[in-house]
Order: structure tokens, then sequence, then C-alpha cells
């Protein structure tokens, strides 16, 4: 097989019975929980490190800070968290970071789209993955508080996006091919050992018979996210060709997704620690 050259229409998905129905309380509890925990994490940093009066001035400064820079709340606080806290007389979180342009990203020139911003740049990779695998349903995952959290997907239903809003173990194809920073494909869901009982029901059940992980990496070549194509039915191996398409597209997309953290989230950053000085 090789690959697509054009663009592919978006994909939609076609609702069946049972699309709409959720995984269940506990896995919406477990959703709530592990939502919580990455912006808990960031607020009980600056409340320690500055001197705040309660979590809900860090939070609030967190959610002030990512409405006024358009970032997504749980991306300034997984950041946040994951840097060295700035002492308390610099200028700014990280002042010196230097800015650069955004890295060029040639595997998305087909897609024809904006690349502007993060939720452009992923639906793109998206759109682009599911171009070369031949797929129709398929979802993006980032590194986020140590684990794999959901940010796009196109074809799956609730139940499905509801189950892997948040993949902490290694009992999914993604999850492995996170661990091993490689691409995997799985050519037969209910065949495979890769998955546990309850991942590899909530595959069956959305339509998915078979899927392919793609690593986005960071330059240092660590995983920052996942995309993965899922497939109606049974696969063989992809060809060396597409292989290589998506191996480029996620080197691509990741060293794009890291600028984007360590020049438009720390320049918000910035701005918060500023804000948080005044407080403290």
């Amino acid at each position: 097989m090789t690959e697509q050259t054009r663009a592919p229409a978006t994909p939609t998905a076609v609702e069946r019975p049972g699309d709409r129905q959720a995984a269940g309380p506990v896995i919406d509890e477990r959703n709530r929980r592990l939502a919580h925990a990455g912006v808990a994490r960031a607020e009980n940093l600056l409340v320690k490190h500055y001197n705040l009066s309660s979590q809900r001035q860090a939070f609030d400064l967190l959610r002030d800070t990512s409405q006024e820079f358009n970032i997504k709340l749980h991306t300034l606080a997984d950041v946040a968290a994951q840097l060295p806290a700035p002492e308390l007389d610099a200028s700014g979180w990280m002042p010196s970071r230097p800015q650069g342009a955004a890295p060029p990203v040639p595997a998305l020139r087909a897609v024809g789209a904006r690349l502007d911003s993060p939720g452009a740049i992923l639906t793109a990779a998206l759109r682009r993955t599911l171009g070369v695998t031949g797929a129709r349903m398929g979802n993006v995952q980032l590194v986020e508080n140590g684990m794999l959290r959901m940010a796009k997907h196109v074809g799956v239903n609730r139940r499905f996006s509801d189950y892997f809003a948040f993949v902490e173990a290694s009992t999914t194809s993604c999850a492995q091919a996170a661990l091993d920073r490689r691409q995997v494909t799985v050519k037969d869901v209910a065949s495979s050992g890769t998955f546990d009982d309850g991942s590899r029901q909530a595959i069956l059940q959305t339509g998915s018979r078979a899927c392919h992980s793609v690593p986005l990496l960071r330059p240092n070549g660590t995983v920052i996210g996942m995309i993965s194509s899922h497939h109606g039915h049974p696969l063989r191996d992809l060809a060396p060709a597409q292989l290589t398409v998506l191996q480029e597209l996620g080197i691509q997309v990741g060293r794009w997704l890291s600028w984007y953290r360590n020049t438009a989230v720390v320049t918000a950053l910035n701005h918060l620690h500023t804000r948080a000085v005044g407080h403290s």
C-alpha cells in the first residue's frame, strides 16, 4: 500500500446504538479526580512558593492567566508543575528563555489547514494520520501529569472517549508505544495480549478491530503525545512508506508542541509569576 498524497475528507462519526452512552459512574469519578490532580499540583506549588493565602487564590491566578493567554488550564498547570520554580526576585518564571520561530511541520502541508495553534496542529495531525492509514476513527493524547490525556478524537463514541480520557497503565497500544517510543500496530484487538479486558471491550464496542499508534517525540526523544488510528477490520503490517511518513509526522508535531510549551506557555507563566509576586 502506498501513502495517500491528497488530504482526505474530514472523517465523520456514524452514530450507532449506545454512542451516547457514557462509560459509567466509576470512570466519570476517575476522570474528575485525574483532571483535578494535575491542576491541584500547580495550585499547591503556587501556594507554597508564593505564600498565597489559599488554593483558591492559586486557582484564580492559573485560570485568569490561561484565559488571558488562551492556553488550556491543564496545560498551563502541567508546565508550571514540570519547570523549576523561579526565584521570587526574578523578572519572570523563565525570563531568559529564547522565543524563536515555530518549527515547520511539512508533514501536515497536504492537510491544507492553518497551523497556528495546538488545537489546529493536533486536528491536522490526526486527519493526516487517518489519511495515511486509511482509518476513519482515531484520537490524539498528550502527556500530562505522567499520563496520556485525550486531546482530540473523531469517529469514536462517548464510551470510548470517556474510558480513554486518561490512560495511566501500559495495557493499551498507545501506552505501549509511549513506553517503547516507537510505532505500535495491533492487528487484531480481539486476540491481542496488549490490552486488559476493560480496554479491549471499550475499543471493540466502538467498532474498532485494529489500531496503530504513533508517538509524538520531543527533540530529546521523549514522548509528548500519541496519535492512534482505529480500524473497523483487522490489519496487516503497514507499508514501509506509511511508517516513514508517520514517523516524520510524529517527530515534527512533537517538536512543534515542545516549542509551544517552551515559548507561549512559558510567556504566560512569566506573567503569572509577576502577578503571584504581587499577591505574596
